[in-house]
């Protein structure tokens, strides 16, 4: 014993300064685990072994398809987001714009596909023609709602449409899971510290009574390996508040449960679930084909309600207008629909019902929307905090003897 309080008396500095280092591996190796799991977002090294991409890029596909399964079972009913849209109002915010495009793609259509009728119709008549078939815009929009509605799932692929976002564009898919789980991160940072200061000083006095050169190297990895794992563990568990004393404990992100609600409802709503993107789906999507069915049953019906046109039009010809308007109608329809997309943004309100469903979420299933991206991987991550903590005790043991 006396050997022991000489050295450390000799050496006092280096063994204050030991707690303190194992409190820096504790940090370091979450940060590096932390960035590891987002960073880089494409592989860099040489593949397939010699080198990293971060755990969520890499395995983006099947993230996103869990993302988007929990989306689709669980946070959105997207006929109930599209039962919101009021007719009136879309056709009161869509009229100017509606009027303006039934009128060119009714004398486009007209001039390219009977020519001679439309030539020799006196201006007056045209004009009455283009307001004949004006009038009935209204009703075609309250039909295409109505229609859309119905066949929803026959138009729309909204699980396709999600992965597809989420999968080409790998920094969103990241941005999304890093977002919501910000504060997680920090808090692994910091327990890191906590965790590594604690273990750092049985580190010190088993090196003071030991003076072994395995303790440092051995007592790193440790302290990179058990933190690492802890500190993933602590963010989960318990799902259920549990009091000891006057203490309660439950996983963080369980805690945040109201906060991560609000913050992944609006990260759909504005990048994911957006109109445009909605539009985008209906329109080049894998069943785009039924939406053209769709608008040229519309038009087609809309067509032979103007009388006058149909008698002066031959049958195959006419059939001919009707495609050609249904195409120049979905070619217009995204210019024609940014008009509404501030209502149509409003009276969704896809941020507040994802909001909502994820309030009401079991804590298992809450706890879905953020461990598929610790789970993956997640052996290596704390593996390399281990390795990490290693090589510094070794570090430590060269500064010891040195």
């Amino acid at each position: 014993m006396d050997a022991v309080l000489r050295d450390l008396a000799l050496h006092w500095p280096v063994y204050a300064a030991m707690p303190f280092i194992a409190a820096l591996i504790g940090y370091v190796t979450k940060r590096v685990a932390i960035e590891m799991m987002f960073r880089p977002l494409d592989f860099v090294g040489i593949p397939p072994l010699l080198g990293w991409q971060g755990v969520v890029p890499k395995h983006g596909g099947r993230m996103a398809a869990v993302a988007t399964e929990l989306l689709t079972e669980n946070l959105l009913d997207l006929r109930e987001v599209l039962d919101r849209i009021d007719p009136v109002i879309i056709t009161t915010e869509l009229e100017q714009p509606l009027l303006r495009a039934v009128d060119h793609i009714a004398r486009e259509v007209l001039a390219e596909h009977h020519p001679r009728l439309w030539e020799v119709m006196p201006t007056l008549a045209q004009e009455m023609l283009i307001k004949q078939v004006q009038a009935s815009a209204p009703r075609l929009v309250r039909e295409f709602l109505d229609d859309v509605r119905e066949h929803l799932d026959e138009v729309l692929d909204v699980q396709h449409m999600t992965v597809q976002r989420l999968t080409r564009d790998r920094a969103l898919l990241v941005r999304l899971i890093r977002e919501t789980s910000r504060p997680e991160m920090a808090f692994i940072a910091r327990l890191g510290i906590y965790f590594g200061f604690g273990l750092g000083l049985v580190q010190t006095i088993v090196w003071a009574l030991t003076r072994e050169p395995w303790v440092l190297p051995v007592f790193g990895g440790a302290i990179g390996l058990f933190t690492d794992w802890l500190a993933i563990k602590l963010i989960f568990v318990p799902r259920e508040p549990v009091r000891v004393g006057r203490v309660i404990f439950q996983g963080k992100f369980q805690r945040r449960r109201a906060e991560v609600a609000r913050q992944y409802g609006e990260l759909i709503a504005n990048e994911v679930l957006t109109v445009q993107n909605l539009l985008d789906a209906v329109l080049r999507g894998p069943r785009a084909d039924r939406l053209a069915a769709l608008v040229e049953h519309l038009v087609s019906d809309a067509v032979d309600k103007q009388m006058p046109l149909s008698w002066t039009v031959g049958g195959t010809r006419l059939k001919e207008m009707k495609h050609a308007a249904a195409v120049k109608a979905l070619e217009r329809l995204p210019d024609t629909a940014r008009y509404a997309e501030g209502y149509l943004t409003e009276a969704m309100d896809v941020a507040k019902v994802i909001e909502q469903r994820m309030l009401a979420l079991t804590p298992l299933e809450f706890e879905g929307l953020l461990r598929p991206a610790f789970r993956q991987d997640e052996w290596k991550l704390i593996a390399v905090g281990g390795v990490i903590g290693f090589v510094v005790g070794e570090l430590q043991v060269l500064l010891m003897l040195g």
